[in-house]
């Protein structure tokens, strides 16, 4: 994809992955809206970076996203790109006595209808432009799960399957459907351990590699895969997904 001259609308662009994005994308020369629920972050990261626009919005909130979608429609009419990022993790128990459904379905609406709401609501738009492309976050959890994170890893899933039918469904328009599966990353996404995990790859990197991959002709399954997520990604492809499983899923 073209990475310059473009206006981009990052969800989840107040932290982790999607910060990363929004201030590269903003470095190489983009017009950048980042969405996210902290109002204050937003500010901060907007007044940090010149031209920065900032959105505050409510995945989970069906009122607010249409809010957004207006917005954006008429403040940046000229959107071409959107990152569909905004995801929330969390441990589950399916093995007790009390299931804490609310926990399941917080992370469906966020990861799947939020997604699919923000995406039926912007492309319109999108495909008003010559070209446009969407990239949505999806993980390498989704092809091989843990066994603690069952609705995180199985919303992943769902995206990826759901990417497939929406790349082929608009492959007559001038839009580009590319998914983006991290590998485990120093992010918060499970928590603040998770950012200064060893065993995570470092932000910085993980986002660097993102951007050169993206400034490459994208492939034609439209996955942007670093080297660090491909043996979660082709495990069953490979024949090893039983050992990769195990090893990920300790008894």
């Amino acid at each position: 994809m073209h990475l310059t001259g473009r206006t981009i609308l990052i969800t989840g662009g107040s932290s982790g992955i999607g910060r990363g994005l929004a201030e590269a994308f903003h470095r190489g020369g983009n017009h950048v809206i980042i969405a996210g629920r902290r109002q204050a972050l937003l500010d901060e990261i907007t007044e940090a970076h010149p031209g920065m626009h900032g959105l505050q919005v409510d995945m989970q909130a069906p009122e607010a996203i249409t809010r957004l979608a207006e917005d954006v429609q008429s403040l940046f009419p000229d959107l071409d790109v959107l990152v569909n990022n905004a995801g929330i993790s969390r441990l589950e128990a399916w093995d007790r006595d009390a299931i804490d459904i609310d926990t399941s379905l917080s992370i469906i609406e966020t990861n799947i209808l939020g997604v699919l709401r923000l995406t039926a609501a912007l492309l319109p738009t999108l495909a008003r432009q010559p070209n446009s492309t969407i990239i949505t976050t999806t993980s390498g959890l989704a092809f091989v799960p843990r066994f603690n994170y069952p609705t995180y890893c199985a919303s992943k899933a769902f995206l990826h399957s759901w990417l497939q039918f929406l790349r082929h469904q608009l492959r007559h328009k001038p839009i580009e459907v590319i998914e983006l599966p991290p590998p485990y990353v120093q992010t918060e996404l499970a928590g603040p351990q998770q950012a200064n995990d060893p065993v995570a790859m470092p932000l910085a990197d993980y986002i660097a590699e993102v951007v050169r991959l993206l400034g490459e002709p994208t492939p034609a399954d439209g996955e942007i895969l670093v080297e660090r997520v491909k043996g979660l990604r082709m495990a069953e492809r490979r024949g090893i997904y039983p050992d990769i499983y195990a090893n990920l899923n300790q008894a």
